[in-house]
C-alpha cells in the first residue's frame, strides 16, 4: 500500500524515474479501488449506462495526474521521454507498445532522467531501517 501512497505524494512530479514495482503496485491498487467504487456505485444506484458511476468518475479524476506522472517516470526509467505516453492514443497498437514499455526492465545505470531507482531505493530502505 505504501507504493500507492508514495505515488500520490508525488502526484505532480514528472521528473525522475519510477521502477516497475512502484508503477505496477500503484496500478494494482488503483484498479482494486476503482472496482470497489464501481460495486458501491452499483449498490447505491449511482452507476450509469456504461458502468462508470459517480464515485468511480470522481476517483478517476482525482488520480489522473498521479497516474500520468508515474507513467512518465516509468518511461524515464526505461530511457524514454515522457512524450512516448502519447503513443497510447493510437488505437490498439499504441496501448500494446506502451504496455511493453511499462514491463521492460530499468536501465541499469543512471540516465539523463536520474539515478537508477532500484539502487537508490535500496539505500533509502537501509538508511530508514537504521533510524
Amino acid at each position: 500500500m505504501h507504493w500507492y501512497l508514495d505515488v500520490l505524494k508525488k502526484y505532480t512530479v514528472f521528473q525522475g524515474r519510477a521502477h516497475r514495482t512502484e508503477y505496477w503496485m500503484f496500478t494494482l491498487f488503483n484498479m482494486l479501488i476503482y472496482i470497489g467504487l464501481m460495486i458501491i456505485d452499483g449498490i447505491l444506484g449511482l452507476g450509469g449506462e456504461g458502468g462508470a458511476g459517480l464515485l468511480g468518475l470522481l476517483y478517476s479524476l482525482a488520480v489522473l495526474l498521479p497516474s500520468l506522472a508515474v507513467t512518465v517516470r516509468r518511461l524515464h526509467d526505461t530511457g524514454r521521454s515522457g512524450w512516448w505516453l502519447l503513443i497510447g492514443l493510437i488505437p490498439i497498437v499504441g496501448g500494446i507498445v506502451l504496455l511493453v514499455f511499462m514491463v521492460l526492465d530499468s536501465q541499469p545505470e543512471s540516465n539523463q532522467y536520474g539515478p537508477n531507482p532500484n539502487e537508490a531505493g535500496d539505500q533509502v530502505v537501509l538508511k530508514g531501517a537504521d533510524s
